[in-house]
């Protein structure tokens, strides 16, 4: 039998000891699986396990976390990124209530799970099988998100960091003139950015207000 680590991330105590109770039950089901859990619940306690740790065979991630303390990480998804580039062996499974088609899909491009599941979408027994299917490496997808991947969107429309951090900026009143000095690029830069936003959006002549606030309804910020 082989002992795997397991770090739930997740702020909503009564979700991480859904995930606890199904790693304990498919432990207390099968001979195969033994877990040494832990549990965080912010963006600084999760990054902290994250780059102490040497391994982690299993991540439970949840995308809506608050902002890291230094900033630097706005949600789930860039500690996904993270974990990534200094745990690329760990196997992520992201869960999250967001059910926007580009909001899924811009998780799957940024991250790339192994396991994606929709909050909503799951019972105890599916949760117990997305687990045994993802440490069997096998990808696990919930109903919405296997929706999603069978429709037809716009496969080049991405968000990426530098995106999140100016509409996070815009969302806190970060003034234009201001914003290079807070994001690694010249305004002109920014601008583009934005109009790109804007376009993919399907809002090209609405304002600023109007582009934060679709972000927010989608789940970028």
């Amino acid at each position: 039998m082989q002992k795997h680590s397991v770090l739930i991330i997740d702020d909503h105590p009564l979700i991480a000891e859904v995930y606890e109770n199904a790693l304990l039950n498919l432990a207390t089901k099968s001979n195969e699986y033994e877990f040494a859990i832990t549990i965080v619940n912010t963006c600084d306690k999760a990054i902290e396990s994250i780059r102490k740790a040497n391994a982690i065979d299993l991540i439970f991630l949840d995308i809506n976390l608050p902002k890291s303390t230094d900033e630097e990480f706005l949600s789930g998804e860039d500690l996904g990124i993270e974990i990534r580039k200094l745990l690329p062996e760990t196997k992520i499974i992201v869960s999250t209530t967001y059910n926007d088609n580009y909001r899924i899909h811009n998780i799957l491009k940024s991250i790339n799970p192994d396991g994606f599941l929709i909050k909503n979408d799951i019972n105890r027994k599916d949760l117990v099988t997305a687990i045994e299917t993802v440490l069997e490496g096998t990808p696990s997808f919930s109903k919405t998100v296997l929706n999603i991947l069978r429709t037809h969107i716009n496969h080049d429309f991405f968000v990426d960091k530098i995106d999140r951090d100016i509409l996070y900026e815009l969302s806190i009143g970060t003034k234009m003139i201001d914003l290079p000095s807070v994001i690694p690029l010249s305004k002109g830069g920014i601008e583009s950015r934005k109009r790109k936003l804007k376009e993919n959006f399907n809002i090209e002549n609405e304002d600023d207000k109007a582009l934060v606030q679709l972000a927010k309804e989608k789940g970028f910020i």
